[in-house]
This record gives C-alpha cells, structure tokens and sequence, in this order.
C-alpha cells in the first residue's frame, strides 16, 4: 500500500486528464465559413458528437470520484486499472473527431463505441 497521499495524488492527476480532454475536445470545434445560421447547422454532426463526448467525460469523471471516494488508501493495481482507464478515456478526442468528420459513418460510431465500453 502506498502512502495515503498517493490517492490524492492520483485523484489530481485524473483530475488534471480529464480538463486536459474536455480541452481537446473543444479545440476542434469549428465556427462554420460562412455566417449563416444554415452553414451552423450543417455542422450538426460535429456539435453533437462534441455534446456526446462532453456529457460523457462529465459522468466518467462524477463516477471515478465517486469510486475513489470509496478507496481506502493507494495501491499498485489501482494505479495501474487508473492508467488504463485513463487511456481508454484519451482516446475519446480522437473518436469525436474521426465520428464527426466521417458524418456519423459505421465504422468511427463502432471506435466511439468501443471507446464507451472500456
């Protein structure tokens, strides 16, 4: 068991992950080029897979807060299952941005699925 610290650390570092992605996700927001109302919404795609990936990195951080409320103390494996969920976690710009450009295709939903369910 690591120092009682070491949760407060990790719980920083997510904390730090997760205002990192929702960065991200943002800087690839685009205003349309041309100011119409009709050229915003032809970004329909875009703006939804961003309001998805932000209501989701929302409950992922509300629940991994929750949970290590939970913990006792800092251990290896946790850091570790963290990590790993982190990761899963970061690969979500990546999926927005393949989703949205693709217009909502099969493929990119399938890896935006995938992403979810890790």
């Amino acid at each position: 068991m690591l120092p009682s610290s070491g949760l407060e650390r990790l719980n920083a570092f997510s904390d730090g992950v997760f205002a990192v992605l929702i960065t991200v996700l943002v800087l690839e927001l685009r205003p349309p080029e041309i100011p119409t109302f009709a050229a915003l919404l032809r970004l329909w795609p875009t703006w939804l897979s961003y309001s998805v990936s932000y209501l989701f990195i929302a409950i992922v951080w509300a629940n991994h807060h929750h949970l290590l409320r939970h913990a006792t103390g800092m251990t290896a494996r946790l850091m570790w299952h963290n990590f790993a969920h982190l990761f899963s976690v970061s690969l979500l710009p990546l999926a927005t941005a393949w989703m949205a450009v693709s217009e909502l295709s099969p493929q990119p939903v399938a890896f935006y699925a995938g992403v979810f369910s890790w």
